[in-house]
């Protein structure tokens, strides 16, 4: 595997792999890593002060989707709670925190130049909307700007601004759900984010379930 370790536009390190043989997404689930698309982490060291450790999704995805929407002109591409990038409810990008001590590592996963095939779900890349796809190096460093822009305002003027940007990429609200609780499967319509980005739930019964964590799918 090899990797490019950068420092500058964006704080802290930021590594990307040209390939992997060992990716993973959320809940372990294996990761087909062929060369073309980006597969990059940056680790966040948490300063006293910050907002709280989730809301960093936020950031990512927010910093992503700019990006994203400049080779993409004039597409529909909408962020999934928690941190899915979709194109008309295929899966186009990924993102995946995880907390060590004082710091987040966060990594990006987009279908730049391929998709996965035989999923459980439906796929697409940037190659398939646009007819082409660029570097992933190049795309790294513009991702890594953007996100050092919004890390900045996270820093200085909190979640709230993240997460008012987060929902105007996002599904509408009103947009009907499904996630699972253990085994019991659970059923509602998007009612926005808390302060921190966990997901509000509307229920059937008018009351509202928040959700830290889970997949999520588009009714």
């Amino acid at each position: 595997m090899a990797a490019l370790a950068r420092e500058g536009a964006a704080e802290g390190l930021w590594l990307r792999a040209e390939r992997q043989t060992g990716g993973r997404g959320r809940q372990g689930r294996g990761w087909h890593s062929p060369e073309g698309n980006l597969y990059a982490s940056t680790l966040i060291r948490l300063r006293e002060g910050d907002p709280p450790a989730p809301s960093l999704a936020m950031v990512a995805a927010v910093a992503l989707h700019e990006v994203i929407s400049l080779f993409l002109p004039g597409q529909k591409v909408a962020i999934k709670w928690p941190n899915d990038l979709l194109f008309e409810g295929a899966k186009l990008s990924g993102i995946l925190l995880e907390r060590a001590d004082d710091a987040v590592i966060i990594g990006f996963g987009v279908n730049l130049a391929h998709q996965p095939e035989g999923l459980d779900r439906p796929a697409t890349s940037v190659v398939t909307l646009a007819g082409s796809s660029p570097d992933a190096g190049s795309f790294l460093e513009t991702l890594a700007e953007n996100f050092a822009r919004w890390l900045q305002r996270w820093r200085t003027e909190g979640a709230t601004p993240i997460r008012d940007r987060w929902l105007l990429a996002a599904h509408p609200v009103g947009t009907a759900l499904s996630t699972h609780d253990g085994e019991a499967r659970i059923e509602g319509l998007f009612d926005g984010l808390t302060e921190g980005g966990s997901l509000r739930l509307r229920l059937a019964d008018g009351s509202v379930r928040v959700i830290h964590a889970g997949d999520v799918f588009l009714i």
